[in-house]
């Protein structure tokens, strides 16, 4: 009997501290102009707070390494032709080869333009398409919440033709799982681009 009740206390406290990970998602229909005409697209956001100071958050989101890390198991790159700086850099596309779970590719090359990296307010904004994936306006945004630790938000506007929902319904899974992967990066006090 006392074997049972450990049991079931250790499962609720490892599924609460899962549930307090668990980053919250929102979703809403848009509508963009693409090519000169107005679509129906639809715009993800993900948030979570991170345990770790904005300053070692921010300094991470900068470098292409974080997103190989915080996609692996669900998405690998290969970026094509050049060798990745260490930072994003402003004004830049870089390509890559996306494989969902290592080898199922995915969408040809993507394409990621930095628009805007915002020092001040701790933003990054892209522009991202693909064959699939006509329009992929993302935008991370950090705020400190004073306490050592990080509000974390991901928006992205997704346009993809016929396949917007299901494009949609695929990067709601990637950047939830993306945000869990940034808890292994605080919990383990893990740096990038240095």
């Amino acid at each position: 009997m006392k074997y049972s009740s450990l049991l079931l206390l250790l499962f609720m406290v490892v599924n609460s501290s899962a549930q307090q990970i668990k980053p919250i998602t929102k979703l809403e229909t848009v509508y963009i102009d693409y090519n000169g005409r107005e679509v129906k697209a639809r715009t993800l956001l993900v948030q979570s707070r991170i345990p770790m100071s904005i300053k070692d958050a921010w300094r991470n989101v900068k470098s292409p390494a974080l997103l190989e890390f915080v996609a692996k198991g669900m998405v690998n790159f290969k970026f094509v032709g050049e060798i990745l700086p260490k930072q994003w850099q402003v004004g830049r596309t870089y390509g890559v080869r996306m494989r969902i779970l290592g080898f199922i590719p995915f969408g040809g090359i993507h394409y990621l333009f930095i628009e805007k990296i915002e020092e001040d307010n701790f933003k990054i904004s892209t522009k991202e398409w693909d064959k699939g994936a006509k329009v992929w306006n993302h935008q991370i945004a950090m705020r400190d919440m004073g306490d050592g630790s990080t509000y974390y938000e991901d928006s992205i506007t997704i346009y993809g033709g016929w396949m917007t929902m299901v494009i949609t319904s695929f990067a709601k899974r990637f950047y939830m799982h993306r945000q869990r992967r940034w808890q292994l990066v605080a919990a383990n006090n893990l740096r990038f681009g240095e």
